[in-house]
């Protein structure tokens, strides 16, 4: 605008509502890393079968494609006149162009672990990862190791290789920020069910279980165990449903079992037994175990099986031993082996009743149980001149008659 004879010229500045604000995304280029253990065996009667002929590996699958790998006991090259034997990694699935690390490695069989090892891994390549440009494309070395060195050398025994490989598959993606941010509760499913049981609106069947008797939905207790889908709704399925008598259970078991059914997660077990103490809370463990297993609810029987884990106790742990053997939890079986198998324990373990259960009901798992006291113990010499008899007949580790104590 022009004023008292000056111009002035107004500078505008574009308003900080009308700035583009500032997006960030990332590339990330990282490796789908995958192994596969090859072993050749016969390897002398494989010889012979002419230069540039292999044996193949099984493929596997690594960051989506799939891989072999290739061992010429002649060689590949005819120019080597079977010098060498020759290893490569070949992709065996249709790819164009795809990046990845090798590392090839001939096991040490002498157990001192001086393995040969030719590998991308951990290092700086110069040129980047390999590119195998399609199917069949391979990696590796035609001169791999002399025939004549490898034949008299720890990585032969038996007449067996064992050639470990290693791919690591190139990936690239691009991300972006993101544009929303909700917060997401934790599923309350089992709240729900957990409040319709206690509701007790639209009970359709009854168990009666040691004299108590309990209601409950058929459709849930279908969706959640096969046992009871079969029972309920099963070609021999229980006609009466106004009172399906459950054999061979505690009502307190069976009230555990509804709860978890419904609810998802385990009662509290002091407020169950009306007990205070870990022996009850371990008894009841034992036998809600039994029970999940009994019904095919799976994740039940996980999570008595870590409870158990957990309160491994002098005057529980052969019943534990035994049940842990006929329901088929074998890292549960482990712990309370080592447990009873440890000098300060075994002694103990044996004069309670659960452990004349444990030889009565499991007599195998005793053989398993010297073999943890000799490994733990190794000067423990009169264990091992004992025998699995001496512990069968009640003697403790020194060979005296052990009075069981009730």
């Amino acid at each position: 605008m022009v004023e008292m004879g000056r111009v002035n010229k107004e500078v505008c500045k574009p308003s900080s509502s009308s700035e583009p604000a500032l997006t960030t995304s990332t590339s990330i280029t990282e490796t789908v890393n995958g192994s596969h253990e090859f072993n050749i065996t016969g390897y002398s009667l494989s010889k012979g079968i002419g230069i540039g002929k292999y044996i193949a590996s099984d493929t596997f699958m690594v960051g989506g494609y799939a891989w072999a790998i290739y061992f010429y006991p002649d060689g590949k090259s005819t120019e080597d006149n079977g010098t060498y034997v020759s290893l490569f990694i070949a992709l065996a699935s249709e790819g164009t162009d795809v990046r990845a690390l090798f590392e090839l490695t001939l096991s040490d069989q002498s157990g001192r672990e001086r393995h040969k090892v030719h590998s991308h891994f951990g290092r700086a390549l110069e040129t980047g990862p390999y590119t195998l440009k399609y199917r069949g494309s391979m990696w590796g070395y035609k001169r791999f190791f002399k025939r004549t060195a490898l034949e008299t050398s720890d990585y032969l025994k038996d007449d067996c290789l064992q050639v470990r490989c290693c791919v690591g598959v190139v990936k690239s993606h691009t991300e972006g920020p993101k544009i929303y941010s909700i917060p997401l509760p934790p599923s309350d499913i089992g709240q729900h069910f957990g409040k319709l049981l206690e509701s007790g609106k639209g009970t359709d069947v009854n168990f009666e279980v040691d004299g108590e008797t309990f209601s409950a939905h058929k459709l849930v207790l279908a969706a959640r165990s096969p046992v009871f889908r079969a029972q309920l709704y099963g070609p021999l399925k229980d006609t009466n449903t106004q009172c399906i008598k459950v054999e061979d259970m505690e009502a307190s078991v069976f009230k555990a079992l509804r709860h978890f059914i419904y609810w998802d997660t385990l009662p509290d077990m002091e407020e169950l037994t009306g007990m205070n103490s870990k022996w009850a809370s371990t008894l009841m463990s034992q036998h809600l175990l039994a029970a999940a297993d009994r019904y095919g609810l799976d994740r039940l029987r996980l999570l008595c099986e870590a409870n158990l884990c957990e309160d491994v106790a002098i005057n529980t742990v052969a019943t534990t031993l035994a049940l842990a053997e006929q329901h088929h939890c074998f890292q549960l079986k482990a712990v309370c082996l080592k447990f009873v198998a440890l000098p300060e324990n075994l002694r103990a373990v044996m004069q309670t009743d659960g452990f004349e259960y444990l030889k009565e009901s499991c007599p195998q798992v005793l053989t398993e149980l010297l073999e943890y006291v000799a490994r733990i113990n190794e000067h423990s010499i009169a264990v091992g001149k004992l025998g699995i008899e001496g512990i069968l007949d009640g003697s403790d580790i020194n060979g005296r008659r052990v009075k069981q104590r009730l």
